[in-house]
């Protein structure tokens, strides 16, 4: 089992970390896992394209085969770009975009963050009034050739930091959920919210000193943040200036307004905010 755990290790450095769910399975992590245990092969991940293979192949000690066409095509790696005009603050794409790259609030206009899109689509789908095109932003260049391992391990860093935010939401929902089976009331969710924090305060004192390099690529992450809110902000008010704001935050079909209150129900039985928003500083996504 050892083996297996550093075999999907070194596996999973070796992908570029787009978390698209193109190979079939949620995640980059899971994939690597999957191959590691022989459950799945390892062409299966179209931004890696010819040369991620080559790479697997060489840890593994297989031949170099072709790309798997059940699981895409390698491809110039696009960009994320909200229409605001067109866009409705369903907040469907926030939750969907698993890197934390899109910042907004609800029937507010939506923006990416352009320096931590991974092109891997997956707010497209999700979106009620298709409002998210995916423009191709590296040329001719295509897999490893239009994405770097600094880039890939930044990704990787920011989908881990959103899984454990949505670990520790879920873990609160579910002690308040608790609390309210039990028949508690209040002073017993007020007591199980305090021991949530005071752990939370005590794994913060105990945790070991971040290195000078992290700290200043977190400053360097929440300076990209603040840049793209700053302009998003400033669109907005050009916008609204011109009468050209958003266009149907109000008005909207049946369907669409039944797939937002779905979102909000949803979120709603998770105990979070109907801001779709964290409280995480790590998060781009906040303030919302």
């Amino acid at each position: 089992m050892t083996e297996i755990k550093i075999l999907a290790d070194r596996i999973e450095d070796l992908l570029p970390q787009t978390q698209c769910t193109k190979c079939g399975y949620p995640a980059c992590r899971p994939y690597a896992e999957a191959v590691a245990n022989g459950e799945a092969n390892y062409n299966q991940c179209p931004p890696g394209g010819a040369e991620g293979i080559a790479r697997l192949a060489a840890l593994l000690g297989k031949p170099v085969i072709p790309l798997n066409s059940a699981n895409g095509v390698e491809r110039a790696r696009p960009l994320a770009v909200i229409d605001e005009q067109v866009c409705i603050g369903c907040t469907l794409c926030m939750q969907a975009c698993p890197v934390d790259a899109i910042v907004g609030a609800p029937k507010q206009m939506h923006t990416v963050i352009a320096e931590l899109c991974t092109g891997c689509d997956l707010c497209v789908p999700p979106c009620p009034v298709d409002c998210i095109a995916m423009p191709s932003v590296t040329g001719e260049a295509a897999g490893w050739d239009a994405w770097s391992q600094s880039q890939a391990d930044a990704a990787r860093a920011r989908h881990n930091r959103r899984e454990a935010r949505l670990a520790r939401e879920r873990e609160a929902a579910e002690t308040r959920a608790a609390a309210r089976r039990a028949g508690s009331g209040p002073a017993a969710q007020q007591t199980a919210e305090a021991s949530q924090t005071a752990q939370a305060a005590q794994t913060g004192a105990t945790a070991t000193p971040a290195a000078p390099a992290v700290e200043d690529a977190e400053a360097k992450k929440r300076a990209i943040i603040q840049a793209a809110l700053e302009r998003a902000r400033k669109k907005k008010e050009e916008l609204a200036a011109k009468g050209q704001g958003p266009l149907n935050t109000e008005r909207v079909s049946a369907d669409v307004q039944a797939q937002i209150d779905a979102a909000e129900a949803r979120r709603r039985r998770l105990g979070l905010a109907a801001s779709s928003g964290d409280t995480d500083a790590d998060s781009p996504s906040n303030p919302r």
